[in-house]
């Protein structure tokens, strides 16, 4: 069994930081100490920041939609992520109309077996709430499924009010929670309809027809249900101050919410839908860009503690595949690549910019996922019996965002050109070497991670 000793680094958790070395041995963590002496390869990591492995726990991989599929799949966006220094991923796997939990996730285990180079786990993301599906929640708790998605909007995904209730109070005796894409669709429906019919067919109109109070009214709404169900919740994706309002309003009220965002809605703004067609395209998701007091307002919630983590959305398409809206900006595919400039973008934009900390850095892309969804000590955590997914940081390093240094496939950055802080050095998986100099080193070994309940605590 190999052994390998890192020696001489500082190890970052949402406690702080403390000189110490790790002894690895196979896939486990088996000591943390000063001096440790073991018989075992010894590697010099002085001078840098040693983190958990991190998580990822908003991907869409292999994903159809809009007629089309993703143009990462489980290969090339896993590869993305490793080199991101994301050891885990947690995906969706989707229940179309009419399918049944096991299908849907027998399709994304299909999809992701063999194929991964970083361990993944899935939330399941319900379509189609029916009697016969809440007879299988039993069943996806069994296979470490332990976490559901739902929609407010998409008519493919939208469930109704009523439905979520039933589902938020059935997972109540499994100990499940529910996520949910907050938007509300009869009237970004309706705002989208009124502007094509008007010849407002550009993407600048993509943002004007999904408003910040179409955000907060179905943020408002879901945490309503939720109170009802007496259940805990997560809003994933939060992108408006007004949403964010609503969550604290909530929690006054007795809600346990836990909040998500995403380094796009930090860092960027809606400006880049004015661009032509190619690069205002780009930028097309869901929930779409904001305001600077909308980011503003995020990286207070960052600060303070009261959101909970940063995820990616990782939904990725080609410029070729975004021009299938080129008339039409209802056609374009939404999402956006990101699983790979994560941890150096919070870094840079983050840490250094001291609007966060490097303790806040670790909590919120490490064990704070790694609580919510039920995979701590195991992930998350830089301790001895946790999993050996470690990243090696180097604070001293810079660079470039560039499409070149991208492993995804849409062929483009939509943070290009922003300059960065710090550089991902090393990446061990379970104790193997996984990423190393810029370079993918171990392919094809990731696992599949059986979740419990969250942990994690307001």
């Amino acid at each position: 069994m190999n052994k390998i000793i890192l020696k001489g680094g500082t190890l970052v958790s949402p406690r702080g930081t403390k000189h110490a070395d790790l002894l690895i041995s196979g896939e486990k963590i088996v000591a943390v100490g000063r001096h440790l002496q073991a018989d075992a390869e010894v590697a010099d990591v002085s001078g840098k920041l040693i983190f958990p492995g991190f998580i990822d726990a908003h991907t869409h991989f292999d994903l159809e939609v809009s007629d089309t599929v993703t143009a990462d799949d489980f290969d090339g966006g896993t590869k993305a992520a490793i080199a991101g220094g994301v050891t885990t991923v947690v995906d969706f796997a989707t229940q179309n109309k009419g399918e049944s939990l096991t299908d849907a996730l027998n399709n994304w285990h299909m999809k992701a077996f063999a194929n991964s180079s970083c361990d993944y786990a899935f939330h399941m993301a319900i379509s189609d709430w029916r009697d016969d599906i809440r007879e299988e929640l039993p069943a996806m708790f069994e296979q470490g499924v332990t976490s559901f998605k739902v929609y407010m909007i998409y008519d493919a995904m939208e469930l109704s009010d009523r439905a979520i209730y039933e589902l938020m109070t059935a997972l109540k005796q499994y100990g499940g929670i529910v996520g949910c894409h907050c938007e509300n669709s009869a009237i970004v429906g309706k705002l989208r309809e009124k502007a094509i019919a008007n010849g407002k067919t550009a993407p600048v109109y993509h943002p004007l027809t999904r408003p910040d109070y179409t955000e907060a009214e179905a943020i408002n709404r879901f945490l309503s249900i939720a109170k009802a169900a007496d259940a805990p919740c997560i809003i994933v994706h939060l992108s408006t101050k007004a949403g964010y309002e609503e969550v604290l309003r909530a929690r006054k009220n007795g809600v346990q919410v836990y909040v998500e965002t995403c380094p796009q809605y930090l860092l960027l703004d809606d400006s880049v839908y004015s661009r032509p067609f190619d690069e205002s395209a780009k930028y097309i998701c869901s929930p779409p860009l904001r305001k600077n007091d909308d980011s503003k307002a995020l990286w207070d919630g960052l600060k303070s503690g009261r959101l909970n983590t940063v995820s990616t959305d990782h939904c990725s398409f080609t410029i070729n595949q975004k021009r299938a809206g080129q008339e039409d900006f209802t056609k374009i595919p939404n999402g956006m690549p990101g699983v790979q400039t994560r941890s150096i973008l919070m870094y840079t934009y983050g840490v250094k910019k001291r609007r966060i900390s490097l303790a806040q850095m670790c909590a919120y892309l490490s064990e704070n996922p790694a609580r919510l969804y039920g995979m701590y000590p195991k992930k998350g955590a830089l301790k001895a019996g946790s999993d050996a997914d470690i990243v090696v940081f180097d604070p001293k390093g810079n660079g470039v965002i560039t499409a070149e240094n991208s492993l995804s496939k849409c062929g483009y950055e939509p943070f290009e050109g922003m300059r960065t802080v710090g550089k991902i050095e090393k990446v061990f998986l379970r104790g193997r070497l996984a990423y190393q100099d810029g370079e993918v080193v171990l392919e094809h070994t990731g696992k599949f991670v059986r979740r419990s309940k969250n942990s994690l605590m307001l």
